[in-house]
């Protein structure tokens, strides 16, 4: 414990220092690229350089983007939260730290260059890639690397919206998806070590400041939890969308480093008359919580395009973060739906805030699947119990809605597609992912096509075995020969005899690929084959069975092990 601890130190607070270089480094280029708000209202007389800003740098920033990926990562594509999960859940090796460094540059370019992405996704890998590198000290301490990536992602969090314990919460519930103490203790040194650093040392600001007095009518929390099952359904339109884009781009062919760059096109265009689109939208979103700071039109169609903008953008390849993004579409959505209750219906209610925070926060916690840390970070950035306990029965709300029209998250669907499940459970992934040729150990007597049976029923009766695997002169599997079919048939050759349409399983299959392929079969062992039909070896349900187990145990071991 002493080692985690301060591993989960040194993680935290190189966390905590890149992620507010990462931050100011995109404020920075967002003032020299003149596409913050603050410059832009300094440029309101020199109109024709604001246009071609507008269309140009979002344009060719994701040029420069998809070029960075194309020819700089090994992986050819940015990375993000599903990388994490993928690697704690699967205890498979994550994509190698140059990757993850390419795309966090791409991810600073494209929030510097206005694409309508979000910060806290790259913030949450980049701590994922911090814990990544620290676990390969040596240490000897089981599940080293999972819990390091734990810390990084808490540090992360807790650094970006000065939130220690929805950063705990969010690595345990979104990461790890267990609480075991040996995981559990690191995982909160870490996130203290990033509100201290963030908090302490550098006093970053908070996200945003609001002023609510409780709630003052007590049918408004049955109004709240509409909000978020309406939210619900503007999150899983809004996951769909991001899918379907993504599907598009293949369907079209467009090439992938142009990906980007056409989607910053579009940015750039929508921006002219919008310029609220650009970048992660701050400023809406602190203006979003003040009465008259929007008129409902205005809401609406900052609404509609932000969604459009950011799943054209994350579909089509431009390094960023869903969480960000989601922040946005779900306040202009709470305070959307405030306007039309206070304005349409004249209903008496608690002001535009708490509107506008349940709508932020159901919407949030269903596209990434952390309902418990989302109501913690309202806790945390506000400070306000009733208002804590107002955005809690949005989120419920919301989160038993989405689950049941898209699944857990946009992560895990996404790694779903990827061929990773884990709605089935950690333990069915693993196996999942686990090749059966690992499996592979007790070898079976083999036998030529044109070996006479009675000489192949003598070596099998001496080895005291019940079949043989018959191949042909070039090693590709024919079938198995069993004692019971061949005694009959002794003078016949084995490759005649050899019984075909028996399981066979190839370089490919999975541990549960053969689990389920094994089911009602009977006999010593399954050939497995490669993609030409040569026979590679044979594997034993006993091992198959075995495997599964020795995951099963593993992973006990590992969601309650203690220090």
């Amino acid at each position: 414990m002493i080692v985690l601890s301060a591993l989960a130190v040194a993680v935290g607070t190189v966390t905590a220092l890149a992620a507010i270089a990462f931050v100011d480094a995109v404020n920075w280029l967002n003032d020299a690229l003149l596409i913050s708000p603050r410059v832009r209202v300094q440029l309101e007389d020199q109109r024709l350089l604001v246009v071609a800003v507008t269309v140009l740098v979002p344009t060719l920033g994701g040029l420069a983007v998809g070029m960075m990926l194309r020819h700089l990562s090994p992986e050819r594509r940015p990375l993000g939260p599903p990388d994490a999960i993928r690697a704690a859940q699967t205890r498979t090796a994550p994509p190698s730290a140059r990757a993850g460094v390419v795309s966090t540059l791409a991810a600073v370019l494209a929030l510097g260059c206005g694409a309508s992405v979000g910060e806290y996704g790259p913030m949450v890998y980049l701590g994922a890639l911090v814990g990544g590198v620290a676990a390969r000290l040596n240490a000897r301490i089981g599940n080293l690397r999972t819990i390091a990536i734990a810390c990084g992602v808490a540090a992360a969090i807790s650094t970006a919206f000065n939130a220690p314990i929805a950063g705990l919460v969010f690595a345990h519930e979104v990461i790890l998806r267990h609480y075991s103490i040996r995981a559990f203790a690191p995982t909160t040194v870490a996130a203290a070590t990033g509100f201290v650093v963030a908090n302490v040392v550098f006093h970053r600001p908070a996200l945003f400041l609001v002023d609510f007095g409780g709630v003052q009518h007590g049918y408004e929390f049955p109004v709240f939890a509409v909000v978020g099952v309406l939210a619900a359904l503007v999150a899983v339109t809004f996951m769909r969308l991001i899918l379907t884009t993504a599907a598009l781009a293949e369907r079209w062919r467009i090439p992938a480093s142009l990906r980007p760059a056409l989607a910053g096109l579009a940015v750039g265009v929508v921006a002219l008359g919008l310029p609220d689109v650009l970048g992660i939208g701050t400023e809406a979103l602190r203006f979003a919580t003040i009465e008259g700071a929007f008129v409902p039109w205005e809401l609406a169609l900052l609404l509609v395009a932000k969604i459009g903008l950011t799943a054209l953008c994350l579909g089509w390849g431009f390094a960023g973060g869903v969480f960000s993004p989601s922040l946005l579409i779900g306040i202009l959505f709470g305070a959307l739906v405030w306007s039309g209750l206070d304005g349409a219906l004249g209903l008496a209610t608690s002001g535009l805030v708490v509107y506008a925070i349940c709508g932020m926060m159901a919407l949030t916690s269903a596209v990434i699947g952390a309902p418990l840390a989302t109501i913690l970070v309202v806790f945390e950035l506000t400070h306000n119990y009733d208002l804590t306990i107002a955005a809690m029965v949005s989120v419920v709300f919301s989160n038993l809605l989405s689950y049941q029209l898209f699944g857990r998250s946009l992560f895990d669907v996404q790694l779903a597609q990827q061929g990773v499940d884990l709605s089935a459970g950690r333990d069915r992934a693993m196996l999942d992912g686990m090749p059966v040729t690992a499996c592979m150990g007790e070898d079976v007597p083999r036998a030529d096509t044109g070996e006479p049976v009675g000489a192949v029923l003598d070596r099998l009766t001496a080895a005291g075995r019940a079949e043989a695997v018959v191949t042909d002169a070039d090693g590709c599997y024919v079938g198995m020969l069993r004692v019971q079919d061949a005694r009959a048939r002794e003078h016949e050759t084995a490759g005649a005899v050899a019984r075909v349409g028996e399981v066979v399983l190839h370089r490919e299959t999975t541990v549960w690929g053969a689990m389920q392929a094994l089911k009602g079969f009977v006999g010593d062992a399954a050939p497995v084959v490669d993609d030409d039909g040569r026979l590679i070896g044979m594997v034993t349900e006993a091992a198959v069975i075995g495997a599964y187990l020795d995951t099963m145990r593993d992973l006990r071991r590992e969601e309650h092990e203690g220090p």
